[in-house]
């Protein structure tokens, strides 16, 4: 009577690793799925600027956040507490800006003069941002304040659906980030100028005081040179009656 023998089983389930991949992928999805609307806000690039800077590119980033409706028409509100000098718009292909302006109780003192109004709005419309991709609109700007640490553009998106998404919140420090934040603007502390006054000053050296330098260095090598010589032969003249001390 013949007998079978079964190869032994693991203790560990077949199909414990797949089960563990597909968990692992599940939580992966998960993870993104809640990242990815929290990223994708308006946002100003790049985020920080000296205070007082002027003549500076940023790009406000509008992503399209809805899957089944494009973004027709995008709102940005320029601070009025601390408003900006001037600022010029760079046009973007398919679209068509719009600017307001506001006249300022205080004016803002430049070196060309006083200026009395600001932008304070620009619209941009006619054009479409589909699901899944995001539009720069760029500005470029005057003088920046000096006199905030940060400065907050609200912002409108409106999508064309109707739905209207308002970037307004502001974020408060020690507070979580607010579901719709504002785009904002860091302003750091201005570059110092670089202090050159404490410099030493570099030694001025005369054309011929560096030739008397040259000459000297050359006679040196001469008077060395010949002094080698002299040597060799002395030592050689000594070595020549008892023959070659190596052999």
């Amino acid at each position: 009577m013949s007998t079978t023998t079964r190869a032994p089983r693991s203790a560990r389930p077949a199909g414990l690793p797949r089960r563990a991949a597909a968990a692992a992928a599940l939580a992966a999805a998960t993870v993104l799925l809640v990242a990815g609307p929290a990223a994708a806000h308006v946002t100003v690039q790049p985020s920080a600027a000296p205070k007082g800077a002027a003549d500076q590119s940023f790009a406000f980033r509008v992503p399209n956040e809805d899957d089944t409706a494009s973004t027709v028409k995008v709102e940005l509100y320029f601070p009025t507490d601390h408003p900006i000098a001037s600022a010029l718009i760079a046009p973007v292909p398919g679209w068509t800006d719009q600017i307001q302006t506001t006249k300022l109780t205080t004016p803002i003192k430049t070196d060309d003069g006083d200026i009395t109004d600001v932008v304070s709005e620009v619209t941009w419309s006619g054009g479409s941002i589909a699901p899944g991709h995001y539009q720069d609109f760029t500005l470029d700007f005057g003088q920046l304040p000096s006199d905030t640490d940060q400065l907050v553009f609200k912002a409108l998106q409106t999508y064309s659906n109707g739905t209207v998404v308002r970037w307004i919140d502001t974020s408060q420090p020690g507070q979580p980030e607010p579901d719709h934040p504002a785009p904002t603007l860091k302003l750091t502390a201005a570059a110092a100028d670089p202090d050159t006054s404490a410099a030493p000053a570099a030694p001025v050296r005369s054309a011929s005081a560096d030739d008397s330098t040259a000459r000297g260095l050359g006679i040196a090598g001469l008077v060395v040179g010949a002094l080698g010589l002299g040597a060799a032969a002395f030592f050689g003249l000594r070595r020549r009656p008892g023959g070659d001390p190596a052999a």
